[in-house]
């Protein structure tokens, strides 16, 4: 659990959001389970070495998010919440991978545009400086809760046309199975954390200050060929992930 020295006045990150931080991976972690209710703010106040305003900002961003909810008379209640399991493997599917945990999944495509590669796009592509390429916004939803929002890239002379497949189907897959891209393989992924960005906290209907979890993935077809990268951020208080084979 969180106690004194543990936040930085210096980092240049609000000491509430700090706060806010670390009691939401207190939560995660189950340290609150036993009593089902965050630590009095006095205490808080006294184990992070801040007065009991700031205790109250980082409790009420929380809540804001439906971590936490005040009870009249008892404190502060942790809202309990199942999270969607994502399981990333061999052949990561977003529909597949939410499956049965849900009844309704839904894909929207935000944007779309054709331009050429960045250097990083690339690299992770494997195509030549300056190749064009075919760029994705979207977002996922599960029985209406945002799930994820990705930024993906495709080779622009193998997926022509991608951008309007996906928006009607709403599916990557069923979008590559058009262009004879039947089976896949995940290559990659890369596991980080961070706040959400604006745009992050509009789509996915967060507060300021959320955490999201960031993938970077690659897909290739079964030749080893890449067809897909993506950067795909889902809230951290939605989704977890499982790692297997």
């Amino acid at each position: 659990m969180a106690d004194m020295g543990t936040v930085q006045r210096q980092k240049g990150v609000a000491l509430w959001r700090q706060i806010s931080d670390k009691i939401r991976a207190n939560i995660s972690a189950g340290e609150y389970d036993a009593t089902g209710m965050v630590p009095p703010e006095t205490v808080l106040a006294e184990q992070f070495g801040v007065n009991r305003h700031t205790i109250r900002s980082a409790l009420a961003a929380l809540g804001q998010e439906g971590i936490v909810r005040p009870v009249q008379g008892r404190g502060t209640m942790v809202e309990v919440k199942d999270r969607f399991n994502f399981p990333i493997g061999l052949r990561t599917r977003f529909t597949q991978g939410i499956g049965r945990q849900a009844r309704d999944i839904e894909g929207f495509l935000l944007s779309s545009a054709r331009e050429l590669a960045t250097a990083e796009v690339a690299r992770w592509l494997k195509l030549g400086a300056g190749t064009e390429v075919i760029r994705l916004e979207a977002v996922r939803k599960a029985d209406g809760r945002a799930l994820s929002r990705a930024t993906t890239w495709f080779p622009a002379a193998r997926f022509e046309g991608i951008a309007e497949i996906f928006a009607k189907t709403g599916s990557v897959t069923k979008a590559l199975s058009e262009f004879g891209v039947g089976d896949y393989l995940r290559d990659t992924t890369e596991i980080t954390a961070r706040h959400a960005e604006p745009d992050d906290v509009a789509t996915l209907e967060l507060t300021p200050g959320a955490i999201v979890l960031v993938t970077r993935a690659l897909n290739s077809d079964l030749d080893g060929q890449p067809i897909q990268y993506s950067i795909t951020r889902f809230p951290a208080d939605r989704v977890q992930f499982t790692i297997g084979a």
